[in-house]
Order: C-alpha cells, then structure tokens, then sequence
C-alpha cells in the first residue's frame, strides 16, 4: 500500500503543476440520491433480448467509487468475438441510474426491489412481454478486454493510471515490459506518459496490506504517446 500511495502522491504533485489537466475525483464522484440504490459494491446478471442472436447474457458491476464495468456475452453467435466490454461512470437521481460510458453514451435502468429493469435510450420503461430485468448476484469482473485511454506514472515500484474517461486512478498490474516502455517514452523527465491499451479491471491484494485494490491488468495492444495528454 505504502508503494501505490507514494505513486499516488507523486501524480498529485504532477497534477499541481501548470498545464497538467486532470480531472479530480469529486468532478467525477455521481450526482443525486436514491434509497434503493446504496453507493456500494454490487452486481446483477441477466440475459436481455436480442433482435439477431439468441440473447444476450448482460453482467453489470457497479464500484462504490462511481464507476460501473458491463460485460455482455451474446448467446448463439458462431462467427467472430461473442463478449464485449465497456465501462464508464454511474450516476443516481431519485428514480433511475444513469450510465455513462467511456465514448459519452447513456444507457438507463431503474431498481425493482433488488433488480435492475433496463430502460430505453430516452430513459423510459420499455413496453414489453420479454425479459428486461438483471438479478442480483456475487460474481467476478469480467475478463474481456476494453479499450482504454489514460495517464500512466511508474515510480517506487508502483505504477498509476489515470483514466481519461471517469478520472479515476486505479493500480496497475506489474508488468515488466510495460514499465520499460514507460521508461523509454518519458525520457529524463519524471512525468505520466498517455498511455492507449486494451486490457480489463481486476481486484488484487495489495502486496503490502493484503486490501483488495481495483487493478488495471493490461491484455494488450499497450502504446505510450509521448507529449498528449487526456485532453489532447
């Protein structure tokens, strides 16, 4: 823990800096309230309909940091990739939730006791015979790759992302031939480096308290671009 937080700390002096543009954690934490859907860990599962394929088996995880990781599995597709990641930040008012994802796209659901009904893209109920409805259940994050984009700082044997998307910094996975990448990229200058990558979010113990950390495990295609920023 001791080693995240002094790369944390470190990317906060970053960020202090002129021309160092991040979004901070309170920009992105979600608006409004609700009683039926507490800020925790949760997740639901559920298999939605599907206009060309035989359903699509929809898992939604929800961090009580305010971010969200959806995998969506469709049933009975033969030809090229069946499961599809996406993830972004989530949002309450007083009768539905909001998610937003990684490209600025909205998507709504509302709670039903401790279900989740799928709304349509205006955020209205869907009139319907099938099934629109995620159950509660206790499952891992999905392996499935995303594609991503972020700021990425590697300093004291720890290494940050800083995603461009939802702010959020969350720990890397080690991974030798990335921090050597990083190396090379950043030059003499002790500096974040953008970094576009596909790869998937996991939680793993912190190697000095043993706490569960959200963890970015990179799958692959990881480039560094030197002199672009999330905002550039």
């Amino acid at each position: 823990m001791k080693k995240v937080l002094l790369a944390i700390a470190a990317m906060g002096m970053l960020a202090a800096l002129p021309g160092c543009n991040h979004r901070s954690d309170e920009q992105a934490l979600p608006v409004g309230a609700s009683e039926t859907l507490a800020p925790m860990q949760q997740s639901w599962r559920g298999i939605l309909p599907c206009a060309d394929c035989e359903g699509i088996e929809t898992s939604l995880f929800l961090a009580k940091d305010g971010t969200w990781v959806m995998n969506e599995r469709y049933q009975g597709v033969t030809k090229g990739p069946s499961s599809f990641a996406s993830y972004g930040t989530w949002a309450r008012t007083a009768e539905k939730l909001v998610l937003t994802d990684s490209k600025g796209e909205k998507s709504y659901y509302r709670a039903k006791g401790d279900k989740l009904e799928m709304l349509d893209r205006e955020g209205n109920p869907i009139t319907s015979t099938l099934n629109y409805t995620l159950e509660p259940v206790k499952a891992s994050l999905p392996l499935t790759p995303m594609a991503m984009r972020g700021m990425y700082f590697y300093m004291a044997d720890a290494a940050i992302f800083t995603d461009c998307a939802t702010g959020k910094r969350v720990a890397v996975a080690n991974n030798a031939q990335l921090e050597r990448d990083y190396a090379a990229a950043r030059g003499s200058e002790t500096k974040p480096v953008l970094l576009v990558v596909e790869g998937h979010f996991t939680l793993e113990p912190n190697p000095d308290s043993g706490e569960m950390i959200k963890t970015l495990a990179v799958d692959r295609d990881a480039k560094f671009i030197p002199g672009k920023s999330c905002s550039n």
